[in-house]
């Protein structure tokens, strides 16, 4: 609950040979006076009178009574510490505070009352200029980050972010400006521009993209909901001399302007290792309606259940689809069709690796599905209980999907027997380790299935580390 101060509104009782009290009667005294405690503590009904916030410098206060305001409705002390540390974290979440410590304090001056409060935040603010350097786990690939930071630029929780990444297979570096809106922090715009270059060994096509975004994040009752413009100029090259015919073709600059919306819910008790709860998550692109080379119409979804069963274990389920349609006569870029394959999604197959390809390079699809069926138990034995070895689960698996294209001539039921054909699935088991609460890796036995001419496979120990997971 962090550090929270808070001095008794009457004087203590006192007890011994001052006040004429025999030593076997102590025992008596000490129950009495923790009653006398308890019942100050929580029915006596107090007034918080006074909140202040110490140690302020750049930011507004303007901008902070928003989130101490609910401490004024506080009823009894119990109260008062509970609102305060609620007040504490949405404080320290705002991201422009080093510490925040909370002092409880009897009223004084002229206007105290008798059962008045006074309660003080001492902050420390962060400084200007922060730097910051780590590492990073993305889907089946590494990165160093190197990172500055201006925090509270303006005074209102503003912040302005530079940001250097070299991974394994791609390189970025972006500016970007955070502007949350005062008393509701996540709802927030940002602001980016950025430089992205990518290689796809799986399609042997190399990528770099130049752009602009704009991001407005809010709640909306149970749902989280990303409204996003994204304008990006694209150049396309081959990452070999081998490449393929059909991916010298891809080749060139494009321009894509984009409007996306995603909504989501998620009822999950974590992200990486989940024991309870539900995900889903919807997300629509539509590019060319605001200008630029590309023009479709792109939709996918995810949705995940956990449930816990007996002896610490959890059985979850996910399914993954998505289509993408284009618009206008003009065919979909390699850049924009979605992939299947590997051990983030049907494991026991190369990384993208399932659906049309050309010379053996992966060209991607226009529409897919995925679906899961996990079992995560403990390690045999618990070792390490309570402490290293909660971080391991032993998994066991069923995945199963497919990736085509879809002559959207023909009625959805004849999509459907398209999406339902050729269907490539996988089982096996090994080991997760959770990395923190941003990532995970694996390390599965896994048995291909179903598997087609063209698909590249990975039959026996496959490694896969990232964020997202079937």
């Amino acid at each position: 609950m962090g550090t929270v101060h808070a001095r008794s509104m009457d004087p203590l009782p006192m007890h011994g040979r001052d006040m004429g009290v025999h030593p076997d009667d102590m025992i008596e005294v000490q129950e009495a006076e923790q009653e006398t405690k308890q019942e100050v503590l929580e029915n006596k009904d107090v007034v918080v009178q006074h909140v202040n916030i110490e140690g302020l410098g750049r930011t507004k206060e303007d901008l902070l009574g928003y989130e101490i305001s609910e401490v004024f409705d506080a009823k009894n002390l119990i109260d008062v510490m509970k609102k305060s540390h609620i007040a504490r974290q949405k404080l320290l979440r705002m991201g422009i505070f080093k510490e925040v410590e909370v002092v409880i304090d009897t009223s004084d001056g002229a206007d105290a009352l008798p059962n008045g409060l006074d309660v003080t935040f001492e902050v420390t603010e962060m400084k200007r200029l922060t730097g910051s350097y780590n590492t990073m786990v993305g889907n089946n690939e590494g990165s160093m980050v190197l990172g500055v930071k201006l925090p509270n630029v303006f005074g209102r929780a503003e912040k302005l972010t530079f940001q250097f990444s070299y991974g394994t297979k791609e390189t970025s570096y972006g500016l970007s400006f955070f502007k949350p809106q005062p008393g509701n922090f996540e709802r927030n715009l940002t602001l980016n521009l950025y430089k992205v270059t990518g290689q796809f060994p799986w399609s042997s096509l190399k990528e770099t993209d130049r752009g602009v975004s704009t991001e407005l994040n809010f709640p909306l009752w149970r749902t989280n909901h990303t409204l996003k413009w994204e304008g990006v100029w694209r150049e396309l090259g081959c990452l070999a001399r081998s490449a393929s015919f059909a991916v010298r073709e891809e080749s060139g600059h494009t321009l894509k302007s984009a409007l996306s919306h995603t909504m989501s819910i998620d009822t999950r008790n974590s992200a990486i290792f989940p024991k309870k709860g539900a995900l889903l998550r919807i997300n629509q692109e539509l590019a060319g309606y605001t200008g630029g080379d590309a023009s479709f119409l792109k939709e996918d979804f995810e949705l995940q259940f956990n449930r816990r069963l007996v002896w610490d274990s959890v059985l979850s389920a996910s399914l993954w689809g998505g289509c993408l349609l284009p618009i206008g006569g003009r065919p979909s870029s390699i850049a924009d069709r979605f992939y299947l394959g590997g051990p983030t999604s049907v494991r026991g197959f190369g990384m993208y690796s399932i659906g049309p390809q050309s010379e053996g390079d992966y060209l991607g699809g226009e529409a897919y599905w995925a679906g899961g069926l996990h079992l995560y138990t403990p390690l045999p034995f618990r070792p390490g209980r309570g402490g290293f070895g909660d971080l391991f689960r032993t998994h066991f698996f069923l995945n199963a999907g497919n990736l085509c294209n879809l002559n959207y001539g023909e009625g959805p039921r004849a999509h459907l027997q398209k999406l339902a054909e050729c269907i490539r699935w996988s089982y096996g088991a090994g080991l997760v380790l959770r990395l923190g609460n941003i990532a995970r890796l694996e390390l599965n036995y896994c048995i291909p299935m179903g598997v087609q001419s063209g698909d590249r496979i990975c039959d026996g120990v496959q490694f896969g580390a990232g964020i997202r997971f079937l």
